[in-house]
């Protein structure tokens, strides 16, 4: 791809990812060229229907997905902040648009989602996290990943939805690492 075209591309995903954010995915696509400064031809070039723009936007959301995952398993210290790392992370990637965490936490689980693709992420590095954990012993044997989800997505929740301040937020994820590791 040529230099242009590479730069007309990502400047659409990144246009793309912003209006959606204000508007949601259902946003208009000439809206989105227009913000970009290219025109309807040039968008469709790259991405010929809604699905391969919001496919260009959610990898990109993957690879900080898998990134956040990859430094919390990386983390030194106590398996308490590891997970407390992962937890913190976890609550700011689902928390990017007003409303994402509840959408994506009530849709977490949910065989036929629409957002089934973006939870299964989320399930898979939260898996990776829990795993290195389980590997050392310092996590319940009962301890079931879409119910990790579920619970800090349900702090996200809370955080998105009122004005709890982030260390009310860390208090109350401090609780539910407390609850999953063996004492």
């Amino acid at each position: 791809m040529r230099a242009d075209a590479q730069r007309n591309r990502d400047r659409i995903v990144e246009v793309a990812r912003e209006v959606f954010r204000e508007q949601g995915y259902d946003a208009s696509l000439d809206l989105v060229a227009k913000q970009a400064g290219v025109g309807a031809g040039t968008l469709y070039r790259h991405f010929p229907t809604r699905d391969t723009l919001v496919d260009a936007i959610m990898q990109s959301w993957v690879d900080r997905v898998q990134e956040a995952a990859e430094k919390s398993r990386a983390h030194e210290g106590e398996d308490r902040e590891r997970l407390l790392d992962w937890f913190e992370r976890y609550v700011a990637l689902i928390s990017l648009h007003k409303g994402g965490p509840a959408k994506i936490t009530s849709a977490m689980g949910v065989e036929g989602s629409p957002i089934a693709t973006k939870c299964q992420v989320l399930k898979n590095a939260s898996a990776e996290v829990l795993g290195v954990l389980e590997e050392r012993g310092a996590l319940r044997p009962d301890v079931d990943t879409v119910q990790v989800c579920r619970l800090v997505g349900g702090v996200a929740t809370i955080a998105d939805q009122s004005d709890v301040d982030p260390a009310a937020v860390h208090s109350m994820l401090e609780v539910i690492a407390d609850g999953l590791l063996v004492r």
